[in-house]
């Protein structure tokens, strides 16, 4: 048994969707570990004192100090904590979570140099992150990827005669929520009755750009703004299709737990989704910000009875590689191996 400091953004209102922190903490704690987290304040600048506050308050009551790091603006609360971890002695282990990080590397390679090269590892959720870090010179890396608990996600049968569109993901642009707008106005040129539903908070006021647009092309959407992770999985009984339609990715828990719902992933083709999903095995993957494409990808989708079963049988078999039974080990050997060197 461990006790573990985790830093990320722990938020629950109504403008953050479900994070690593909130996923991956409680199992850890299923497992017997102590978990201690920080932060749950939505000012950017109170929860980065919060953080800094946690970590002097723990540092000498916790063995290891777990560190969500993303490619925004997060990077900078990432690589404070990581300077105070320095100063305490605490050891850490940086979270690898945005899909962009690879940039970061690029455009600040002397914060990432302190962050990552006085961690005890890296952990990668995916082998894109894992690779790019790698070619940087970055060691250890360890991949261990986003789990989720497949009990939790029953396959409902489903009918295609109608595309019936399911976007899961927070209102940003980097998810760019508008080219599922323009996908379904396409789409409804073949089928007049297609529909989208778009769940997920707004995060950074793209959402009104996903309403105009669709008040400009006349076509209705369904937005639901965030749900619980159980009102989206009994929602999804009702879609049949689920759209990625990133700019920038990692491993996305969305499109995991779409592929253990057996709704078929029409994805864009970038960071680390080919990693996910292999094109035209576990799901289709597109250009991005490419209307044709995903229009294309979806009614082949539509109208190949027998390749979407398949892709339907496979992103489910990978899904339940993915499922928490199978990647705890991972977590319980790094967070087991000593950390006196530090």
């Amino acid at each position: 048994m461990k006790k573990i400091l985790y830093i990320g953004n722990n938020l629950k209102n109504s403008k953050s969707n479900v994070s690593g922190i909130q996923i991956l903490g409680p199992l850890l704690e299923s497992e017997g570990h102590v978990v201690y987290y920080a932060s749950s304040k939505a000012n950017k600048l109170l929860r980065l004192l919060d953080m800094i506050t946690s970590c002097l308050w723990y540092s000498k009551k916790v063995d290891v100090v777990l560190i969500d790091t993303y490619s925004t603006q997060n990077f900078y609360y990432a690589w404070v904590i990581g300077l105070i971890c320095r100063r305490y002695k605490l050891p850490y282990m940086p979270i690898l979570h945005g899909g962009d990080l690879p940039k970061r590397l690029q455009s600040h390679p002397s914060k990432s140099d302190t962050l990552f090269n006085n961690a005890i590892c890296c952990i990668a959720p995916s082998l894109y992150i894992k690779e790019a870090f790698e070619q940087k010179g970055y060691r250890p890396i360890v991949y261990i990827p986003n789990a989720i608990e497949m009990v939790n996600y029953p396959i409902s049968k489903k009918t295609f005669e109608i595309p019936k569109l399911l976007w899961v993901r927070s209102f940003s642009k980097i998810y760019n929520p508008t080219l599922a707008i323009s996908v379904l106005k396409s789409l409804q040129d073949r089928f007049p009755e297609a529909e989208l539903c778009m769940v997920g908070p707004d995060s950074d006021g793209s959402l009104k750009a996903v309403i105009d647009l669709a008040n400009e092309l006349h076509v209705a959407v369904k937005i639901t703004g965030k749900l619980t992770k159980t009102e989206w999985i009994h929602l999804s009984k009702d879609y049949n299709i689920f759209i990625n339609t990133t700019n920038f990715d990692n491993m996305p828990v969305s499109v995991i737990e779409a592929m253990a719902l057996g709704l078929p992933v029409v994805s864009t083709n970038v960071g680390g989704m080919p990693y996910l999903i292999t094109n035209q095995r576990e799901g289709i993957l597109v250009n991005p910000d490419n209307v044709l494409d995903m229009v294309n990808a979806i009614q082949g989708v539509m109208s190949d009875r027998l390749k979407r079963e398949e892709i339907i049988r496979n992103a489910r078999l990978k899904a339940e590689q993915l499922d928490w039974k199978h990647i705890k080990k991972q977590w319980i050997d790094i967070l087991e191996q000593e950390h006196d060197e530090f």
